[in-house]
């Protein structure tokens, strides 16, 4: 395919670079298959620890060249990576699409995040502000600034295989970091055709090796990175279970962690909504990216009055969804990611009824022509309680639940009676409804939307989610303050040393 050949990717790849140096790695090949059509894009090398090691020890020299150089000029070198994603727009999104599986649409957007967060990274490497303090003490001045912190991992995940990583590193290049990224073992080469576009712009700088990083690998990559002190952040976006083994070794060694885990979405529908609006939020929220979403929307809970007439829309709607290829722009839904994922979805689908749920759009697995791969399934909508077992967790697929409620503060229980806590949203012209929702007794997740869906956010504002999400914030608002440290600062002008509070030490 022609988006493979721009953007160099070859049927062999190695998988470790420190920027601008390529090695293969020594722990054999990761393949890269295309849920699309079911065939082999090609073979990534895998970091061992020797190559490890060796970008670790790369990095390392870079960050003490990094940090010192001013963060607008930084922050130009990240303006020009912008620019080169931009002109690589169309191949990149395609490849997104072709190994990820996600709608043409969908993968085009992705690159546009990434974008976009270089535009916002370019504007904060002039606003990494620290504050200033009145002393009690005369002739003292106080103030604090903020210093680089060293390696940033970064480990992310398949169903944005580029769009999270920029999120960190873009971020993190500004603030004087250096990254080593180890990206999902399942679209690898969507990364690879990331470093190949950022090296020109590396190369070109004069920027030190070993500031943008990539090791390739499974899980035992991703254990070096969480163990290794010398790596004082790890960012981890993945599901629960792996962020609680992260955590846990991170915090092992008092490192830090910046964790985006799993999401089990709702939208409010209230007898005040714009059904119209209502049905396009939750309609994309339930079936974009095949439900591969982390704000995917899961649950909806609707008022008992306006229950039948939504679930009819709804019903209507999911008969008029295109499944098929992803790279063709008529299709709304494109495969799952592998056939685990389809596993996953049938056995959620069969424990569904096992608990009583009723499916009002049936699922199942797409077979014939176009369906090659064996990962095309059809979104289902089940009507179920909101206590089911079932409800309480994240399955990535297109499976909606529907359930019903009496009063605003009912819903709200609902939305918030799940382990997870990222995104949620209520559809409601009703200003008292919106505030409560939106208020300290509302929902408890890290995104609260009124009359939008839970998928879709902009990188303006901190993405992330409470409990069983990970409590991580990236992308927009100050979530830079994770890349850095912080250092409070006095000093003495005067001709006396008085101490603090008081305290009289005179000899």
């Amino acid at each position: 395919m022609k988006f493979l050949e721009e953007l160099g990717i070859k049927t062999i790849n190695p998988g470790v670079s420190t920027g601008i140096e390529w090695m293969q790695g020594s722990e054999g090949n990761i393949t890269s298959w295309s849920p699309v059509d079911g065939r082999q894009i090609g073979l990534v090398g895998m970091a061992g620890v020797p190559e490890y090691e060796q970008v670790v020890a790369t990095a390392t020299r870079a960050f003490e060249q990094w940090r010192l150089v001013p963060a607008p000029r930084r922050g130009d070198i990240v303006r020009q990576i912008g620019a080169a994603l931009r002109e690589k727009k169309q191949a990149l999104g395609s490849l997104v699409s072709y190994e990820m599986g996600k709608s043409l649409q969908e993968g085009l957007g992705e690159v546009q995040e990434m974008i976009d967060i270089c535009d916002f990274a370019v504007g904060l490497s002039r606003q990494l502000y620290g504050l200033s303090m009145h002393s009690e003490r005369p002739g003292h001045r106080m103030y604090e600034q903020w210093h680089p912190l060293g390696i940033v991992g970064i480990i992310s995940a398949f169903n944005f295989p580029v769009a999270v990583w920029s999120w960190n590193a873009m971020l993190a290049m500004v603030c004087g970091d250096v990254c080593i990224w180890k990206p999902s073992e399942k679209t690898p080469l969507s990364a690879i055709a990331c470093q190949h576009i950022i090296a020109d712009v590396l190369k070109h700088n004069n920027v030190p090796e070993g500031v943008l990083c990539i090791v390739n690998g499974g899980r035992e990559t991703g254990a070096l990175l969480a163990a290794d002190p010398r790596v004082p952040l790890l960012s981890a976006t993945g599901s629960t279970r792996m962020g609680k083994a992260v955590a846990t070794t991170v915090a092992a060694r008092l490192g830090r962690c910046l964790l985006e885990l799993g999401g089990n979405n709702a939208i409010i529908i209230s007898q005040h909504a714009d059904l119209d609006m209502a049905l396009i939020g939750s309609l994309f929220g339930a079936v974009g990216t095949a439900g591969q979403r982390c704000t995917t929307t899961r649950r909806l809970i609707i008022h008992e009055s306006v229950y039948d007439s939504f679930r009819e829309k709804l019903v209507k709607a999911y008969g008029q969804l295109r499944i098929g290829n992803p790279l063709d722009e008529t299709n709304h839904v494109g495969p799952l990611i592998d056939n685990d994922a389809v596993n996953a979805y049938l056995s959620a689908i069969a424990a569904c009824k096992a608990q009583g749920g009723n499916f009002v759009v049936p699922g199942g697995v797409l077979h014939g022509d176009g369906f090659e791969s064996g990962c095309y399934v059809k979104p289902c909508i089940a009507e179920v309680q909101p206590d089911d077992a079932i409800v309480q967790t994240e399955t990535f697929a297109p499976i909606l639940y529907l359930m019903k409620y009496s009063t605003p503060e009912e819903a709200i229980a609902i939305q918030n009676s799940v382990p997870q806590g990222l995104s949620s949203a209520i559809m409601t012209m009703n200003l008292r409804e919106a505030e409560l929702f939106l208020s300290a007794a509302g929902s408890d997740c890290g995104i609260a939307n009124v009359n939008i869906g839970t998928s879709g956010a902009e990188i303006g504002g901190a993405f992330g989610g409470e409990k069983e999400t990970g409590g991580g914030r990236e992308s927009g608002s100050d979530a830079w303050k994770n890349y850095m440290r912080r250092q409070t600062n006095t000093i003495n002008y005067g001709t006396q040393l008085p101490l603090a509070q008081g305290i009289k030490f005179d000899l």
